[in-house]
């Protein structure tokens, strides 16, 4: 070979962030909708499964709330916004419960198959997010048979569900992360996550914090739930920037969210390695 001519070599190149964000985003949403449609097979009623249990859950609290305890005579609307501050929440309790064991429910994958581990508990957020989508379909014929009409606010919606996705991915990655090593976390979560249920202004409104109120409408499930009423269910009702006495303090709760997205990715990243060994 004479000196003028460079040897010839394949190399295979890396691949480039993009590439692996894509392939990483793809794996997520294949396995997301592999497990969203394995929940239904062989079901009769399908998808209407998704809808049963949020509606039925709503019929009791609406039963007990305006027929017994006639607690929400005062709120405008108040079977629709019962009825989504349920599916919201139903979203983040789903979300997160499922998330604590899913890297142990998937032991046997995670050891024969290497892939980011960090695809399996975004995967089960992403099955109830699709939930949440088809039951945000029967939110919205509910809203319109009780004459609630459209408006340009409910445009703030997807804001306000992409926020509360960022925040439940966060707090899916936390919890499945330290599952692993610290099996109580299961029970504590659920104890946990009733107890968020009940503090949170799903049959009640935010005033009900009284002097707490602007504390409580700085997290994120609250304010969530708080900018939903104003913006879907009843615009003379308090935004979150009135609620919180300042549009600026908004950033608040929008900052816990994304904070809580970055411990949990965070801390799945550095314990990622030793998932197959604890398992």
């Amino acid at each position: 070979m004479s000196a003028g001519v460079a040897p010839l070599t394949a190399t295979a190149g890396a691949p480039t962030t993009a590439e692996r964000v894509r392939r990483f985003a793809t794996l997520t949403y294949t396995l997301g909708v592999t497990e969203w449609k394995l929940r239904f097979f062989g079901s009769a009623l399908g998808y209407l499964w998704t809808l049963a249990r949020p509606l039925l859950f709503f019929g009791v609290l609406y039963v007990v709330f305006t027929q017994v305890a006639k607690f929400g005579d005062a709120i405008k609307h108040y079977p629709a916004y019962l009825l989504a501050a349920i599916v919201l929440f139903s979203f983040f309790s789903e979300a997160t419960g499922g998330a604590v064991q899913s890297l142990v429910d998937r032991e046997s994958l995670l050891r024969k198959v290497r892939f980011p581990r960090m695809v399996v508990p975004l995967s089960v957020v992403l099955t109830s997010f699709f939930n949440l989508g088809m039951n945000f379909i029967a939110v919205t014929a509910f809203l319109l048979l009780n004459g609630i009409h459209p408006t340009w606010s409910w445009l703030e919606m997807p804001v306000i569900i992409a926020l509360l996705a960022v925040f439940t991915s966060g707090v899916a990655l936390l919890l499945s992360a330290l599952f692993v090593q610290y099996r109580d976390v299961a029970p504590i979560w659920e104890v946990t996550s009733q107890a968020l249920f009940y503090g949170s202004p799903i049959f009640y409104t935010v005033d009900f914090y009284g002097q707490f109120t602007e504390i409580m409408a700085s997290t994120p499930i609250v304010a969530a739930l708080t900018q939903m009423r104003h913006a879907l269910i009843d615009p003379t009702a308090p935004s979150l920037a009135e609620t919180l006495g300042s549009t600026a303090l908004v950033l608040v709760p929008v900052g816990l969210c994304f904070l809580t997205f970055a411990l949990g990715w965070r801390v799945f990243s550095r314990r990622a390695p030793m998932v197959a060994e604890r398992l």
